[in-house]
C-alpha cells in the first residue's frame, strides 16, 4: 500500500515548517528516504526534522564524507548520505540494517541510489527544485504506517 501527497514549500520557512511536522510524526525505526538533485534542500529539510525532533539543527552538516553522521533529539537520529558510494553493496556493508531495526530515525540522502537496501516499508521524500527558495516536495508513505503519516500530513496543511 502506498499513499502520496504533494505540496509546495514557496520559500525556506516553508521547508523548514514541513520539516518540523513531519518530525512530529516519527516514531523509533522510522527511514525517510531523501531524493532530490544536488541543492534541493536536502540537508536543510534534515536540519529542520533534528530541529523538530527537539535537537540542535546548527550541528546539522552534509554527511558525504563521513557517509553518516548521528544527532542527539527526542530520538536518535541518523543522518546517512549515500552520493558517493560505489554501490548498494558499499551501504549496507555500512551496517545500516542495524540501524534500520534500532531505536532511532534514519535519514537517507541520495536513497534512490541504495533502493534494494532500504526496508520495504518507509517514507520517500522527492524535493523538486520549483524556484530560487522554492521546492515541491512529493511524499510518498510505503506502508501501513508511513501511509497514516501522509495523510496527517495532508489533513494537516
Amino acid at each position: 500500500m502506498s499513499v502520496t501527497w504533494t505540496c509546495d514549500a514557496p520559500d525556506i520557512a516553508a521547508t523548514t515548517t514541513l520539516g518540523h511536522r513531519l518530525a512530529g510524526l516519527l516514531f523509533p525505526g522510522d527511514v525517510v528516504a531523501l531524493i532530490g538533485p544536488l541543492g534541493a534542500g536536502k540537508t536543510h529539510f534534515v536540519r529542520a526534522v533534528v530541529e523538530g525532533l527537539n535537537g540542535d539543527g546548527r550541528r546539522v552538516s552534509s554527511p558525504t564524507f563521513a557517509l553518516i553522521h548521528e544527532y542527539e533529539a527526542r530520538l536518535p537520529v541518523y543522518h546517512f548520505d549515500t552520493y558517493r558510494l560505489a554501490d548498494e553493496a558499499a551501504f549496507a556493508d555500512l551496517g545500516v540494517g542495524e540501524y534500520f531495526d534500532g531505536n532511532g530515525v534514519c535519514l537517507v540522502e541520495w536513497a534512490d541510489r541504495v533502493e534494494g537496501v532500504l526496508p520495504a516499508e518507509h517514507l520517500r521524500v522527492t524535493i523538486e527544485v520549483a524556484g530560487e527558495t522554492a521546492r515541491r516536495f512529493t511524499i510518498e508513505g510505503r506502508g501501513k504506517e508511513y501511509g497514516e503519516i501522509v495523510r496527517t500530513l495532508a489533513r494537516e496543511s
